[in-house]
């Protein structure tokens, strides 16, 4: 009986209430924000540098080099050496690490592929 009551007094209800749908849309506000409108922060910087061509973070990859002397794989740095891994053959599953100087070419001591250490800026 009071389940009636309750049901009859909830649909007159709703009859005499004038309700508007609800519509949450980004139209209403210029729609919906790009990831460059919402970013903040470290986020932000990289992006604006992303669209300057520049690639702060090395996120992209890199650009493919011989190894030779004359076009040497180039490895950034922030201090005057830094310990490398190479690689030597694509299925190898061993890496031979080696440190690399500012200066000259430095030779992998397994393969003989060049590496060079070019000073790189931290963009913070």
């Amino acid at each position: 009986m009071a389940g009636r009551l309750l049901l009859r007094a909830c649909s007159t209800l709703r009859r005499n209430v004038v309700t508007k749908p609800l519509h949450r849309t980004m139209s209403s506000v210029g729609g919906i924000p790009t990831d460059d409108e919402q970013a903040t922060g470290l986020e932000r910087r990289t992006l604006q540098a992303l669209k300057q061509g520049k690639d702060p973070y090395s996120i992209l990859k890199p650009k493919a080099y011989a190894g030779t002397k004359e076009d040497p794989h180039i490895v950034p740095g922030i201090g005057s050496k830094r310990l490398v891994g190479c690689v030597c053959e694509e299925d190898n599953t061993a890496i031979v690490w080696f440190w690399v100087h500012e200066g000259d070419a430095q030779r992998c001591p397994s393969c003989g592929s060049h590496y060079k250490l070019v000073h790189h800026e931290l963009p913070h």
